[in-house]
């Protein structure tokens, strides 16, 4: 019998507010926190009293200018800019659920994930709106809303940042989206108006956040506002035993979709404190640069960001001197890279652990006891069981499969029921698919990736998405993609390939540019003879990994 956590569950202890809904979260802080900085991108603050208007004008316009009813999916393809915190909030008041979608989606990826959540608007970036224009004929999208760099900041600097945006560094491809509307319009047109409040139970959807999961095509996990707010209320008990003020200014250069930072923007917030929105952390320079401009109290990052800044010449010259908290997840945190980051800073790594169908908190090392290595101790309310193949505890010490049952696991996978049905134990415990062992004070290390999963630079990739397109190519016989060690990512894609034809590594590379976002592409091609497979044709990817071929070569 299927035992899962009640769907709207949130834990009373950790709830003194009495949230409900993530809108009374904003309510509560805007009031509390009304002219404090809760975001700031590019040099322009938002206050919290500015992000409970401009998402009450985005939540008018929805009401007002479309037919869209509570419970609509609307995607957001934004980077880290203030315009983000204004439409997700604003789609909450409006009850709509939101599609966190990447930005750097190729066509292919972003058809599939419109199709699959249904979505009927979208905001989008408009140096990314290009790849939208390509395919939202083939989607049930009506309503879109362009947005460009500097939208919310003054007349004069966002004129000045857009147009060298647009017209001196062409970071603006030309689209044609006749219908789309301009997000800053929008909220000008609804300015100083007031929502028709709409009733949200903690039950109902917030989110939906595509992952992979452990194995497959990518699929929507469905997270509540109970899943959401509980996860951040289980941070905030954890991160209450670090140092006073830690929340003052918060360097934030990981995307606000992905799930990680998503809820560490939540946690931000609802602590009254201001995340400085990084939208291009790739660019180094550029990041450092504005990290001079403040004197940061926390920072979210993940191993390949540390390892890259700490080797950046003009980290320095960087104030770290009321650095308080340090968070690490998405991959794991080496200890090399954990011991340079606190002799560059002076502030230890706090490693944590989770997955998009977590909200994505499970376990975090404790701020007053970090173990490098380990991903620390269960959150509160959570339970973790490590399992055998009997589906049994093992002992202390052995390896199982990690199993977490709490507050902040989804609901199930979007429209996916044998999927969900897979993924939980007949007791209501959610199956994460990574091997762990317990050690004897009480943490956690995992000590093998979800099945065959890749994990680049703290992004999923899985190797089924890499071989149906690598296989689409009209010379390819069959392939199989693999994760390998990279010094840069972490990991790095490759792919095994049997042609019927002599073709070369750059024409592969050259195929799944064109259909797959930059960090799936291949980094190396090995082109071979055949496949090594199972008695009943299963191709082993196992037997492709490095260690494997060390071991059958002694």
């Amino acid at each position: 019998m299927d035992q899962r956590n009640p769907p709207g569950w949130i834990p009373e202890e950790l709830n003194p507010h009495g949230y409900k809904n993530l809108n009374d979260v904003l309510a509560r802080t805007a009031r509390d926190y009304s002219e404090k900085p809760a975001f700031s991108s590019f040099g322009n603050a938002m206050s919290f009293a500015d992000l409970d208007r401009l998402s009450d004008a985005f939540a008018v316009y929805l009401q007002q200018e479309t037919d869209l009813q509570p419970g609509d999916r609307i995607a957001v393809q934004l980077p880290n800019l203030n315009q983000y915190p204004v439409v997700l909030f604003g789609a909450f008041k409006a009850g709509l659920v939101v599609v966190n979608t990447n930005p750097l989606y190729t066509p292919r990826e972003l058809e599939h994930q419109f199709n699959d959540s249904g979505a009927k608007a979208l905001v989008v970036y408009k140096g990314v709106a290009d790849n939208v224009d390509k395919i939202i004929a083939n989607t049930s999208i009506r309503y879109v809303f362009t947005t460009q760099i500097a939208d919310l900041h003054p007349p004069v600097k966002r004129w000045l940042i857009n147009s060298v945006v647009k017209y001196v560094k062409k970071m603006e491809p030309k689209f044609n989206l006749p219908q789309a509307v301009e997000l800053r319009s929008a909220l000008n047109s609804k300015t100083g108006q007031k929502p028709k409040p709409v009733e949200i139970q903690s039950h109902n959807l917030a989110v939906l956040q595509y992952t992979g999961g452990t194995t497959g095509v990518s699929k929507g996990a469905m997270l509540t506002h109970a899943n959401l707010i509980s996860n951040f209320l289980q941070a905030i008990k954890l991160i209450s035993g670090a140092e006073k003020g830690w929340q003052e200014t918060i360097m934030a250069p990981l995307p606000l979709y992905h799930i990680y930072s998503f809820t560490v923007s939540m946690v931000v917030l609802e602590a009254g404190g201001c995340s400085v929105l990084i939208a291009n952390p790739r660019d180094l320079d550029g990041f450092v640069k504005e990290m001079k401009k403040h004197t940061t109290t926390a920072f979210v990052g993940l191993n390949t960001l540390f390892v890259a800044l700490c080797n950046h010449k003009d980290i320095g010259s960087v104030d770290f001197s009321q650095l308080k908290l340090t968070l690490s997840g998405g991959m794991a945190l080496t200890h090399d890279a954990s011991e340079t980051w606190k002799k560059t800073t002076g502030c230890e790594i706090l490693e944590a652990y989770g997955l998009s169908e977590t909200s994505p908190a499970v376990t975090a090392n404790l701020p007053w006891d970090v173990r490098v290595g380990t991903i620390g101790k269960p959150l509160a309310d959570t339970e973790v069981r490590v399992i055998g193949t009997d589906g049994q505890p093992v002992a202390e010490g052995e390896t199982g499969e990690l199993c977490v049952k709490g507050p902040q696991v989804m609901l199930g996978y979007w429209q996916r029921e044998q999927a969900t049905d897979s993924c939980f134990t007949d007791d209501g415990f959610f199956i994460t698919g990574d091997m762990a062992v317990w050690e004897d004070d009480g943490y956690l290390r995992i000590v093998d990736r979800a099945k065959d999963m890749i994990n680049v630079s703290g992004f999923n990739v899985y190797p089924n998405e890499i071989e149906d397109v690598v296989s689409s190519h009209p010379e390819v016989i069959e392939c199989a993609a693999i994760g390998v060690p990279d010094q840069h990512s972490g990991e790095a894609v490759k792919v095994f390939v049997v042609t019927s034809t002599v073709i070369g590594s750059d024409e592969i590379r050259h195929w799944c540019k064109e259909r797959l976002t930059p960090y799936k592409v291949p980094k190396q091609v090995e082109f071979t003879d055949e496949l090594p497979k199972s008695n009943v044709g299963k191709v082993l990817r196992r037997m492709l990994r490095p260690e494997a071929k060390q071991e059958n070569a002694a």
